[in-house]
Parts: structure tokens; C-alpha cells; sequence
């Protein structure tokens, strides 16, 4: 995960988040429809579960062994919750003219449903510990505890969720966990424009989704999520492409008690998956992202990139919460 800074999309930003952005509703029936939902209680317990298997293999680096172990885990658990699991192999080349074989782990809830919802994060760990303080660890595999497998472990259990209490079946979500997000250049590597060589799988899906036709009403991406510090405001890009679908979550979010953690104030801008699914596939689409401008690395929580970021900064109770805010956002969206 890296950043992308655009002084004009800041500008954008600050001026945009004043201003909400939000679907008109014809009539009460939608508020109605809403309050008679129920939501199942998202466990952070069970999406902590499915982090800690994540780091059981070791880092899930691109072309390891680990990497092969727990795509074969994360296939064989989602069978057990999803109607279909699709998944998309693909080849992709790294900055470092190294050619790695993919694989994009797509599971569907209700399939043949027309409106869908696109949930997502990626299931790849980082190669490098290239911002870890000691310069000896810098070429180290990181676990990618909250980096990647959060995200994961959130999905996992809302997967869980809507097995046990399935959607109206005129609603279909899909879970794309994506790989190659994080084999970007060295820090010691990078260049000015390098854009490129981050969000492979993002990009390939984007290109060639498993579906020819496919189409989202919506989608959310998660980064970095199990933090107990986290805080998340509205990504920069998110402001741009989908500022619609930030102000759903964030009200969601502050309706549930979380307006301190879904912060209602501009964020900085984030180069990640959640920019191919835009540009390319033209799906709207936000980044929930835990952005710390105040950390060592100015940018992201204090262990991103580094060998510490491992279970022992993942947190059950941030887990839920996110969980619950976008449990809320799926099934208030039949």
C-alpha cells in the first residue's frame, strides 16, 4: 500500500467533503424498509480468527510456499459460506521484471442477482519491512497482519454472516480478495512514476472480470482495518469517484456510534485497489483505510511496512467495529 499525493485533490477534497453528496429517496418507504432489517451481530472474535490463519502460513509472499498454502485455505473456507467461488488466475509482472502467477479469489452471493455489491480487499503480504526502523530488516517479508489480512478477516466473517442469514435474493454480493496488491518497488527502488507496479490483481480484474458483463451498484474496498488506534476519514479518491457511497457508510457509521473512528473530515490521497475498479471497470468505489498523517511514516498506522505490523497490534473490537458498519451498509442495501 502507498500513497499517491495530488495537491489539487486535496484541495478537491477539503472543499468536496463540506459540500455532502447523498441518493435522493422518493418517498418514506426506504426509511421504512431500512428499520425493519435485521442485521446479524458481526463477531470481531471470528473475523480475528481468520487473521490469525492468515499469519499462520507465514507471510503469503507471491511465488512462496506460504502464499500457495493459504490460497488453497481461502478457496476451501469460502466454498463452505458462498454460493459460487471463482477463482482467477492470471500472470503478472513485478517492477522487478519478475513474472508471478496470480490468483484472484472471487465468492458470490446470489449470482444471478442483478443489483450487486462489490466487497474487497487483498490477500497478498508485502516483500519488504522496507519502512522497518532498523535497515538490517528492510528486506524481510512483513506478516502483513493489518496489511492485507484484516481486511481479509472482516470479509470472511461477513461472508460467514450472510451464510447463516442470507440476502433478499434480489441482491448479490461479491468478494473479490485480491493478489499482487503489495509487491510494489522497494522504498530504495521507487521512482517518480511507478504508479503501475502496484494493485496487479486489481488491475487484472479490472481488465478481465469474471464476468464479461459485470456490473456493481457499489463498492468498498478494505486496508489496514485492525488497528485498536484506527481511524479512517474520507480518502481522497473515494471523495472523487464515489462520494455517494462514502456518505452511506459514514452514516451508517455514525448512526451506529462510530462517528469518532469514521471520521467525517478529508483524508489524504490513497493509490490502491479501489483506483483500477474506478478508472478501468467503472464501479464506484471507497477506500475504508486507516490514515495516520501523525505516525513515523506520515502516512499510514505506526507498523505499516514493517515487521511489527503482526497479531499482536490486531485488535477484535476495531475488527467489529468495521464489521458491523458494513454488515449495516449491505443488508440495509436490499
Amino acid at each position: 500500500m502507498k500513497p499517491f499525493f495530488y495537491l489539487l485533490l486535496v484541495l478537491i477534497c477539503v472543499s468536496s467533503c463540506g459540500q455532502r453528496s447523498s441518493k435522493p429517496v422518493s418517498d418514506d418507504s426506504a426509511a421504512i424498509k431500512k428499520l425493519a432489517v435485521t442485521i446479524p451481530e458481526f463477531s470481531g472474535d471470528s473475523a480475528y480468527m481468520f487473521v490469525a490463519e492468515q499469519l499462520a502460513f507465514g507471510p503469503r509472499v507471491p511465488g512462496s510456499e506460504a502464499h500457495t498454502e493459504c490460497a488453497v485455505w481461502l478457496i476451501e473456507t469460502m466454498k463452505t459460506f458462498a454460493d459460487t467461488v471463482i477463482v482467477q488466475n492470471f500472470k503478472a509482472r513485478t517492477y522487478n521484471k519478475l513474472v508471478f502467477d496470480g490468483q484472484n479469489i472471487i465468492s458470490s452471493f446470489n449470482p444471478l442477482a442483478k443489483k450487486r455489491i462489490l466487497l474487497a480487499s487483498h490477500w497478498d503480504s508485502r516483500p519488504y519491512a522496507d519502512h522497518d526502523p532498523d535497515p538490517a530488516n528492510r528486506r524481510i517479508p512483513i506478516d502483513g497482519a493489518n496489511d492485507g489480512a484484516s481486511g481479509i478477516g472482516v470479509l470472511m466473517e461477513i461472508a460467514r454472516l450472510m451464510h447463516h442469514q442470507p440476502l433478499d435474493e434480489k441482491l448479490g454480493v461479491d468478494l473479490i480478495f485480491f493478489d499482487l496488491e503489495d509487491y510494489g518497488p522497494h522504498q530504495e527502488e521507487r521512482t517518480y512514476n511507478d504508479e503501475e507496479f502496484w494493485a496487479l490483481g486489481a488491475q487484472y480484474w479490472a481488465r478481465n472480470p469474471h464476468n464479461r458483463s459485470y456490473q456493481a451498484h457499489y463498492g468498498i474496498l478494505l486496508d489496514m482495518v485492525g488497528a485498536s488506534d484506527a481511524v479512517f476519514p474520507r480518502e481522497t479518491f473515494s471523495q472523487q469517484y464515489a462520494p455517494w457511497v462514502l456518505d452511506k457508510v459514514w452514516d451508517n457509521a455514525s448512526r451506529l456510534g462510530y462517528g469518532n473512528i469514521f471520521v467525517n473530515k478529508p483524508g489524504l490521497p490513497i493509490s490502491d485497489d479501489h483506483i483500477p475498479v474506478n478508472r478501468i471497470a467503472g464501479i464506484p468505489m471507497i477506500n475504508i483505510i486507516h490514515i495516520d498523517p501523525n505516525s513515523s511514516n506520515g502516512t499510514f498506522f505506526e507498523y505499516w511496512h514493517t515487521l511489527e505490523d503482526n497479531l499482536t497490534h490486531i485488535d477484535p473490537v476495531m475488527l467489529a467495529i468495521v464489521g458491523r458498519v458494513l454488515a449495516t451498509t449491505v443488508y440495509e442495501s436490499q
